[in-house]
C-alpha cells in the first residue's frame, strides 16, 4: 500500500484524537455534533500530514467511519505498520555523541522498540547524568546534563502531560563572543523522570528540537 510515514509523536497525537473521538461517542447523543466531531477529528489528524498521498489519506481518514471500542483498537493496530521506526544508531555512534565519557553506560539497543521511540534516553545514577539523543536534521545529536528528581508532578517541557518530573540542566556549546574561557551557561528544564513515558506521550517535537538548538548553537 505504502511505506511507513507516520512518526511516534504523531502516532501519539492520532491515539490522542481517537480517544477524544470515542469519548464524545460515549457521551453525545446528537448525530449532527457526533458528525462535527467526526470531521473534526479528521482535519486535526490531516494536519499533521500536509504532504500525505492519496492511499495515506484514505488510511488515516477512515477514523471518521469508527463506532466501537473494538473499531478503534482495530484502526490504531492498522496504522502500526506504517510507523517510522527511529534511525538505527550504534554503541559507537553514541560513544562519539559524547567523547568525553569515556566510560559512557549505554542501553542495551536492541531491547528498544524504535518505532515508538522520538528521543533515546538514560540515566548514569553513578554520576546522576541524563543523557539524550534525537536525529535532527538528518543526522544524530547527542545531550548530556544533570539530572535531578523534583519529587514532584507537573508538566513536562517536552510532551506537555502532567506527570512525575525532573530537572535537566545541560550546559550550552556556544558562547559569547570574547567569553572567558571558565564562561558557561547552563540550560535547565522540567522533563518525564521516565523517558519512556514521555516517548508515550510526546505529540509535538517543537519543545525539544528548540531545546535542542538553544544548547547546541
Amino acid at each position: 500500500m505504502c511505506g511507513p510515514f507516520i512518526r511516534n509523536h504523531q502516532y501519539n497525537d492520532i491515539k490522542k484524537q481517537a480517544g477524544n473521538l470515542q469519548h464524545a461517542l460515549r457521551t453525545i447523543a446528537d448525530r449532527k455534533v457526533l458528525e462535527s466531531v467526526r470531521q473534526g477529528t479528521a482535519a486535526k489528524i490531516a494536519e499533521l500530514f500536509p504532504d500525505a498521498s492519496g492511499l495515506q489519506k484514505e488510511l488515516l481518514e477512515s477514523i471518521v467511519n469508527l463506532e466501537t471500542s473494538e473499531d478503534f483498537h482495530k484502526y490504531l493496530r492498522t496504522l502500526e505498520p506504517y510507523i517510522v521506526e527511529f534511525p538505527p544508531i550504534t554503541e559507537k555512534q553514541i560513544q562519539k555523541l559524547f567523547p568525553k565519557n569515556k566510560k559512557l553506560k549505554i542501553p542495551n539497543l536492541t531491547e528498544i522498540d524504535r518505532r515508538y521511540v522520538t528521543y533515546l534516553s538514560w540515566i548514569d545514577i553513578s554520576t546522576n547524568k541524563l543523557f539524550i539523543v534525537y536525529h535532527l536534521n538528518g543526522q544524530f545529536v547527542g545531550l548530556e546534563g544533570k539530572y535531578t528528581p523534583t519529587n514532584k508532578r507537573s508538566f513536562c517541557f517536552i510532551c506537555n502531560r502532567y506527570e512525575d518530573l525532573a530537572l535537566f540542566s545541560a550546559i550550552a556549546k556556544k558562547r559569547p563572543a570574547k567569553a572567558s574561557a571558565d564562561y558557561y551557561k547552563a540550560v535547565g528544564n522540567y522533563l518525564c523522570m521516565h523517558g519512556q513515558d514521555c516517548n508515550k506521550n510526546i505529540t509535538d517535537v517543537s519543545s525539544l528540537e528548540n531545546f535542542i538548538n538553544t544548547v547546541i548553537g
